[in-house]
Order: C-alpha cells, then sequence, then structure tokens
C-alpha cells in the first residue's frame, strides 16, 4: 500500500518542564487537505516542525511519505511555507523565485507563479520592502515551486486581503485536485471549512477531535439572535418543547439548539415580544467549525 503523506503516532515532545505534544496521533491522506487547528500552544508548531525534519520527537513515531522526516531523499519532495518567510531580507522577489526554482528538475515556471500570485510589480522588489501580504505571498511561491507531493503551509492567508486571501485557496485547491497533500495550520476558521478534507483540534499537547468539518459540525441546525445581556434562560425554556437548549455566549448573543420547527421559531418570538425583547440579527444556520473549535477548546484568552 502506499503510506499516507503524514503518519504521527503517539507524538511526544517535552520541553523542559513543558509538554508540547503528549502522546499525539493523527493521520494526512495524500491529495487532501489537513487542517490543523488549536489556540496558541496547544502544540501545532512543534508538530509540523517534528514532521518537518526541524525537531526530533521525544517519543512516538513520524513518518512522511514513509520515511524519517528527517530523510534527506524528502528535500525533494516536500514544500514547506514558514510563517516568518525565511527569505533573505535583500533578495528580489523574482531572483529568489528562480534561485528556489534551480533547485528542482521540473519545477513550476517562476514567472507563472508570480502573476498567479499578484506579485509582477513586485519582481524586482527587494524582500524587505515588500509589505507583509506580498512576503507571505512570495513564501507560498517558494514553498510550492517544485511540484511537492507533500507542502506544509503554516498560517497562509495570515495578514492578506480579501482578494489574496482567495488567491491563496484556488492555488491550495489546486494543489489538492493535482494530488499534492496539504498540511495546513490556521486560525481563519472559514479557511478551514472550506479547504480541509480533515481537520485536526489540538489543545494541549493533545488530538481532541478529528473528522470531516461536516462530521465535526453535525447537521444540527441553531436559532441565533442578539438581545439585552442577561435574559432568563430558565424561564424562555419553559416555554419551549422539552429538550430545547439556550445558551448565551458571548453576552447579550443567544443560541437555542433542538427541533427547529416553525413552531419553535414562533415560541421564541412571542416570547421574546410578551417580555419586552427587541432581538436582532435572527436567523436559523448549521453549526460552524468556530462553534466547535470555541465549544471544544473555551473561548478564554492564553498566553
Amino acid at each position: 500500500m502506499t503510506p499516507r503523506a503524514v503518519d504521527v503516532n503517539g507524538l511526544v515532545k517535552r520541553y523542559g518542564t513543558s509538554v508540547a505534544a503528549d502522546g499525539l496521533s493523527f493521520t494526512a491522506g495524500r491529495g487532501e487537505v489537513t487542517a490543523l487547528l488549536g489556540p496558541n500552544g496547544a502544540g501545532k508548531t512543534t508538530t509540523v516542525e517534528i514532521c518537518e525534519g526541524y525537531r526530533r520527537a521525544d517519543g512516538g513515531t513520524v513518518r512522511v511519505l514513509g520515511l524519517d522526516p528527517r530523510d534527506q531523499a524528502l528535500r525533494a519532495r516536500v514544500g514547506v511555507m514558514l510563517q516568518s518567510g525565511g527569505v533573505p531580507t535583500g533578495a528580489r522577489a523574482g531572483e529568489y523565485l528562480r534561485l528556489v526554482a534551480s533547485f528542482y528538475a521540473h519545477p513550476i515556471d517562476p514567472a507563472v507563479l508570480l502573476t498567479r500570485l499578484g506579485l509582477d510589480e513586485s519582481a524586482r522588489t527587494p524582500y524587505k520592502r515588500m509589505s507583509g501580504g506580498q512576503q507571505q505571498r512570495l513564501a507560498l511561491a517558494a514553498a510550492v515551486i517544485g511540484r511537492p507531493e507533500l507542502v506544509f503551509l503554516d498560517e497562509p492567508t495570515a495578514g492578506l486581503d480579501p482578494q489574496a486571501r482567495h488567491a491563496t485557496w484556488e492555488l491550495v485547491e489546486e494543489l489538492k485536485a493535482s494530488g499534492v497533500a496539504v498540511i495546513l495550520t490556521t486560525h481563519h476558521m472559514e479557511e478551514a471549512e472550506r479547504l480541509a478534507d480533515e481537520v485536526v483540534i489540538l489543545d494541549r499537547g493533545v488530538v481532541i477531535a478529528n473528522g470531516s468539518p461536516p462530521k465535526l459540525t453535525g447537521a444540527e441546525r441553531q436559532l441565533r439572535f442578539r438581545a439585552r445581556p442577561g435574559l432568563g434562560l430558565d424561564e424562555l425554556l419553559s416555554a419551549l418543547p422539552p429538550g430545547t437548549i439556550a445558551k448565551e455566549s458571548p453576552a447579550g448573543h443567544y443560541v437555542i439548539e433542538g427541533d427547529l420547527v416553525p413552531e419553535l421559531l414562533a415560541s421564541v418570538t412571542t416570547w421574546c415580544a410578551s417580555h419586552g425583547v427587541m432581538t436582532e440579527d435572527l436567523r436559523i444556520e448549521r453549526r460552524t467549525l468556530e462553534d466547535v473549535f470555541l465549544e471544544l477548546t473555551g473561548r478564554e484568552l492564553r498566553s
């Protein structure tokens, strides 16, 4: 059988008394986009750096395209986009891409990538003088120019404007369609929901959930609305069918879950009207990946 793009089994990594990966396991298929999600400090960066061969694991096994991540044979088969860019500050965009292309047997034409990612006018601009978004797109181009079998993308759309973000999404979708495996780390839930075949949610060094976006979000629909904070939810629930759930999170934002038939909607609006509650932005929608993420990892900010 052809090995998976990435196979992580029982990964352990410690930094002194701090545990970045604590028996972490997941797989990523070929020709699929796998998104790694998690709060700051969840272990995403450490996990990816071990898969890229930049760090050694303290325990467990990691295989990339069937090989040890530090195997030199992977150099020509794996593309890496670093969040920091990794580009010499004085290098001009076009020259840098041509240099990177020279390392591969059958690279994508640098001029094609420059055009595709909107960098034509920046081709002669030194890296240090490019905007953050332009630097991000150049790093993405360098990661894919060698036609890799697997590419690691670390926050590929951070700091990009909407046009550049959508161009990046289209490029990722084309990579997948051509059989390339993509490991994507992102804080944009919409990005993961659109691009990922598989989502792996990490927290405190372990996998707390994984599956396709539809599997994680489920088929349940929710009634959402905004109103003044602190409504009497117990009283509201007494006016709704048994089994209905009502939550306020964050303050002034309400979610009703249950059998969303027209009668339930009418009951909610009737209760609000009888209690002088003005609702705003009332809508019915399915749970999002962001809902799942916050339910699993909590809403508190972490350092």
